[in-house]
């Protein structure tokens, strides 16, 4: 997964499209505004090709700052808008501008399509209660998040809370890591230090699982990542073997993004229940006891343990020191 990824799964709540490099996010849509893209505003009558040019500029100076850059692919006019096509890594998205250059888009919906998507299309909009989870006597909870997201990091505060409060509860809870594989190494949508980290965490979470959680839950204070390996007991010569041996770490990484393609998860938290996404809103929202409910709902029997009250606030996101959110809410926000 490249450094500029958006959020495209609807329902019920909002509409939101995730900036992860800046962690920008607008409900209902994502616009720049002039103020901001003040570098590339252009008196009309400019060529789509100087529009596309000063676009692409703005992305790599402002957006990707200090990144590996972005690359321009093509330039069309679409709907009264100059359409790029740009690529990251080895990943390409459509953006649009207004022909003035005032405005980036980083992405649009066509609304004609919406209004025709059928059944499916109803379906994945359309709330879930309890009575939808698929029921087995083990669910697995799939939350698929990268290391360096302020919302992927949110949602595993929430998971490690849980685990935390019930322990039990870490045999249905599965942290797994968006990305690609390159030439034997691994990428992520935030550079080469956040694919390392989910190198890390994918490493522990598969080798020395017993400890994933304790090592989790001191990352996401401050980032540690070395003082955390230390202070959590991780075999760093195992960890180690793991991410140099392609069998090993980038295996078990590839095993991660194939899911990611067969799911088409884009943003950082997905969660995937019974083969399906869902989305945590429509059990309590980000916080513990919201996910510990969806993750209840898919027992053929309910544990004991699910009339547990764990903590109904918001969980914070990024780096924090404590469980709870000092900000607003996040809506259902993601990179």
């Amino acid at each position: 997964m490249s450094k500029l990824a958006f959020l495209k799964d609807m329902n019920k709540n909002a509409f939101l499209v995730g900036i992860a490099v800046i962690g920008i996010v607008v409900v209902g849509g994502v616009i720049l505004a002039q103020k901001d893209m003040g570098s590339i505003s252009l008196p009309f009558g400019n060529s789509n090709q100087k529009v596309a040019d000063q676009g692409l500029k703005y992305i790599n100076d402002v957006l990707l700052k200090g990144q590996s850059p972005a690359s321009l692919v093509s330039v069309a006019s679409e709907s009264g808008l100059v359409k790029i096509k740009i690529k990251i890594g080895e990943s390409e998205y459509d953006s649009y501008i207004t022909k003035d250059g005032k405005f980036l888009f980083p992405t649009a919906y066509n609304m004609s399509e919406n209004n025709n998507t059928g059944e499916q299309g109803e379906q994945q909009q359309t709330a879930k209660t309890c009575d939808d989870i698929k029921k087995s006597n083990k669910p697995v909870l799939e939350a698929y998040v990268v290391s360096q997201c302020p919302f992927g990091l949110q949602m595993q505060r929430v998971l490690a809370d849980i685990v935390k409060n019930i322990p039990s509860m870490a045999e249905n809870i599965k942290v797994r890591y968006m990305g690609a594989v390159s030439g034997n190494k691994i990428t992520s949508m935030h550079g080469e230090e956040e694919a390392d980290e989910n190198l890390n965490q994918i490493c522990i979470r598969e080798e020395q699982a017993s400890k994933y959680w304790n090592y989790v839950s001191c990352y996401m204070k401050k980032g540690d990542s070395a003082g955390c390996l230390t202070s959590t007991g991780i075999d760093k010569t195992k960890l180690n073997t793991c991410k140099t041996d392609p069998k090993k770490g980038v295996a078990y990484a590839k095993v991660d993004f194939d899911l990611n393609t067969k799911y088409g998860i884009e943003g950082s938290p997905t969660l995937v229940f019974g083969e399906e996404k869902v989305s945590e809103f429509d059990f309590g929202g980000r916080t513990s006891d919201g996910v510990k409910s969806l993750i209840c709902c898919g027992f053929n029997s309910k544990p004991g343990s699910c009339s547990t009250q764990l903590n109904t606030k918001e969980a914070a996101s990024s780096f924090s020191e404590s469980y709870e959110s000092t900000g607003g809410s996040t809506g259902d926000a993601g990179c």
